[in-house]
């Protein structure tokens, strides 16, 4: 199995100026747009930082709570991916619930994101993207799981890309 990974953080705004001055012109000259932030990129192999396994899947919540393992996600047609020894370069969490979903570094095998203290709360329909570029923790035994807190059995949209 081979990954290439296309990826984007846009937000690109067009901004329309007020007409307060004879010499400013009606139309496309009255606009700025503002996208000199925009990134996107290429992730494969061998690329620097590298992608190599993705996870995509819908994560549904028990009695308000779940856990996902780095080391042990369900890939493509069910197929087993398993993270150990790499690093999150990509990831993306969309709360589908109608409640808040709130993402926190596991309490038994903690994976640290964003940090030791890293938790998250996402609201309904709200979406959490972060780009790790290799700066992540390897992904290990002890280091692998990240728990979700919410209601009863809510469900989230996730998007994991190691390498």
């Amino acid at each position: 199995m081979s990954v290439s990974v296309l990826y984007a953080s846009t937000i690109t705004v067009t901004e329309t100026l007020e007409t307060n001055i004879d010499s400013m012109a009606m139309g496309a000259a009255r606009q700025v747009v503002h996208a000199a932030f925009n990134e996107s990129g290429t992730l494969n192999a061998a690329s620097d930082p590298p992608a190599t396994k993705v996870a995509e899947f819908v994560q549904a919540l028990t009695d308000g709570a779940a856990t996902v393992d780095l080391t042990a996600l369900t890939g493509t047609n069910g197929a087993s991916v398993d993270g150990s020894g790499l690093k999150v370069q990509l990831i993306r969490v969309k709360n589908l619930g109608d409640n808040t979903l709130t993402l926190t570094v596991g309490a038994d095998n903690g994976y640290n994101l964003a940090g030791a203290g890293f938790s998250h709360a996402l609201e309904s329909g709200q979406i959490f993207e972060m780009h790790g570029n290799d700066a992540t923790p390897d992904i290990a035994g002890a280091d692998c799981e990240i728990d979700l807190a919410g209601t009863t059995t809510q469900t989230s949209e996730w998007t994991i890309v190691m390498g």
